[in-house]
């Protein structure tokens, strides 16, 4: 499988030669229904598909997903032989970095502990066969509230970071594999322009100084317009950092795509890859409700047990208070049952993606599968193929149809 690298040098020489443009599509692959659906969808569109995984969602611990990095790339591989996928699939790393592990954040681990979890991940990372790593180490909890690190040092943290994993993946005979840097968030400052810059600057002398002038990062996150709050991506923006980076073999990557409103613009400003997550979460969601609402038709003619998919999600998001984090303004501090109807059915709807693995949820879904089995032969193909569909509305904006044979891959 071609490296990272050399694609996006291939999609750079596409673009400068006036052929083609095109953005890459990295899917967060939060539920085994979601990954699915990005390797059918890579399949019959045949396009290169990326999945850009939290340590949050696989880790060593298995994460909210339950998956490690090896048992996620096994389940990845399961899925192309299913699929019959000949497109290259890239399983990567999203926002590796200190403390980007909630439990790091929750047992308040010093620097020094979260950066030696940190490395350990990087190493099971490497071993199971990551195409892409993102380094990111721009949070730092030890500092006062409010205070962001100083770029030097978000600086020296990437260049350790990726010397770490240089040095490992050589001692495991490894070959080469491709490195992202950088954050969209503010932690680091590098969303001013002139940080920005500096950042780049700083990161192509350094790592030429310490002899890895060939783990230069082939994506760079830049800020973009899009974040938890908007969804308008700024593509005057993203050809000014293109202009950037670009000449020294990298490409910009959006994070925050979801329900982004003019995805097309993307391949038109040199966007090289966006990342999309809790949008294909939600699609799962109302798939499911929408099953739910099927199996209560059919069980008003006919004897059975409701399945309870919906209060079963619902109940684990609590459970999980993953849905605190999602709070705004004088909704802090309330009881669930006390926020607006439509605010508490966003909150689960967002927070379904940390529990499709708990045992109640599981069982809720497998009896109502059991009970649409009569009328519809396959419901988890039915909640896979509204997440597919939901992935090829990018496909098609991000102008990758049929990209694979297009890159020679």
């Amino acid at each position: 499988m071609l490296p990272l690298q050399e694609l996006i040098a291939r999609i750079i020489r596409l673009r400068e030669e006036g052929r083609a443009r095109l953005t890459l599509l990295a899917v967060c692959p939060n539920s085994l229904a979601v990954l699915e659906a990005a390797v059918a969808v890579a399949a019959r569109n045949h396009v290169p598909m990326l999945f850009a995984a939290t340590l949050n969602q696989v880790d060593r611990d298995g994460g909210y997903t339950g998956w490690t990095p090896s048992s996620f790339v096994r389940e990845m591989r399961a899925c192309a032989q299913r699929y019959q996928c000949r497109a290259p699939l890239y399983p990567c790393l999203d926002h590796g970095g200190p403390w980007l592990k909630d439990r790091h954040t929750l047992e308040r681990l010093t620097l020094a502990q979260t950066m030696q979890e940190l490395r350990l991940t990087l190493t099971a990372c490497l071993e199971a066969g990551y195409s892409l790593l993102h380094l990111d180490p721009t949070v730092d909890r030890e500092l006062p509230a409010g205070q962001s690190l100083a770029i030097e040092t978000v600086l020296d943290r990437t260049v350790e970071l990726i010397a770490y994993c240089e040095a490992e993946r050589l001692r495991l005979g490894l070959p080469p594999v491709s490195y992202e840097v950088g954050t969209e968030e503010v932690h680091g400052g590098l969303v001013d322009f002139n940080n920005f810059c500096a950042f780049v600057q700083g990161l192509h002398a350094a790592l030429k100084a310490r002899g890895l002038e060939q783990a230069w990062p082939c994506f760079i996150v830049g800020k973009v317009g899009t974040d938890l709050a908007t969804t308008f991506f700024d593509p005057e923006v993203a050809c000014q950092l293109y202009t950037i980076v670009a000449p020294l073999g990298a490409l910009i990557k959006g994070h925050y795509t979801d329900w982004v409103a003019n995805p097309e613009a993307y391949p038109e400003s040199g966007m090289g890859g966006a990342n999309v997550g809790p949008e294909f979460t939600s699609e799962e969601y109302l798939a499911l409700q929408e099953l739910s609402a099927r199996e209560g038709d059919m069980l008003r003619a006919r004897t059975g047990r409701p399945s309870g998919i919906m209060e079963a999600l619902e109940e684990a998001v609590l459970a999980s208070n993953r849905w605190q984090k999602w709070l705004e303004g004088d909704e802090r501090g309330k009881p669930f049952a006390e926020l607006a109807p439509e605010r508490r059915a966003w909150l689960v709807q967002t927070g379904a993606r940390y529990v499709w693995t708990d045992p109640r949820v599981l069982s809720a879904r497998a009896r109502l599968y059991e009970n649409l089995s009569a009328v519809l032969p396959d419901p988890h193909a039915f909640v896979v193929e509204r997440i597919a569909r939901a992935m090829e509305h990018y496909v098609t904006r991000f102008r990758l149809f049929d990209a694979a044979t297009l890159l020679d891959l």
